[in-house]
């Protein structure tokens, strides 16, 4: 079985086991994996980068953020699905393209909660499926992204698009249109003034945030 091919089989397999920390029954489509690598690319300046990526699941991502890695760049994933660490753990030690940054990275099997990095980092990553979690729980991992980058390093995460909104409507659930309504405001509030880029060529859709933490990333001229 191909790699890419036996990588959705336990996506899909662990869609259905653990709903509520994978989110989503398919990996990220390339586009919207280089649209979340856009940092990894677009660099501020000419030195090496520390990368975390945090909820990468079987690597859909991952692939994208290793295509940009430069010599020097050092690359964190924090997965809290053993399985999936397994399948990552596979990548690195067989697919050339993982191969080639093995040595610059390395694989956390936990919440990032529980992460202590040393050093903080320049680009956070995350596919973590924040419209699952409870409203504490989303402020405690926007809470540990602020106090694992640098000073302006970035965040891009992403969420689909209207999928909220339309749960927080429809749900025949109050509690969790509640929840739903709870996230959504702690989401606008610590997004206030980011940049927000639509990713159509995913399944489903997706908005992508971009955040500068502590300040607000400067829309690229058109």
């Amino acid at each position: 079985m191909p790699p890419r091919v036996a990588a959705h089989r336990v996506f899909l397999q662990e869609f259905f086991r653990t709903f509520h920390t994978t989110g989503a029954v398919l990996p990220s489509s390339r586009f919207l994996g280089a649209a979340l690598a856009r940092f990894v690319r677009e660099r501020d300046a000419d030195r090496p980068l520390r990368i975390l990526e945090v909820g990468p699941g079987t690597g859909a991502v991952t692939q994208q953020i290793v295509k940009s890695m430069k010599s020097g760049d050092a690359l964190d994933l924090a997965e809290i699905n053993p399985t999936f660490v397994q399948v990552l753990q596979r990548r690195f030690a067989s697919e050339p393209e993982f191969q080639a940054i093995a040595g610059q990275t390395r694989v956390f099997c936990g919440p990032v909660e529980d992460l202590e990095s040393g050093e903080p980092y320049d680009v956070l990553i995350s596919g973590l499926p924040l419209n699952n979690f409870s409203v504490d729980e989303v402020e405690r991992i926007l809470e540990t992204f602020r106090r694992l980058a640098r000073p302006g390093g970035t965040l891009s995460f992403f969420e689909y698009i209207a999928v909220r909104a339309a749960k927080s409507v429809i749900s025949p659930r109050r509690s969790e249109r509640e929840r739903l309504k709870g996230v959504g405001r702690t989401l606008d509030e610590f997004l206030a003034g980011a940049e927000r880029q639509a990713v159509w060529r995913n399944i489903p859709p997706a908005w992508v945030h971009h955040v500068r933490l502590g300040d607000i990333i400067a829309k690229p001229q058109a």
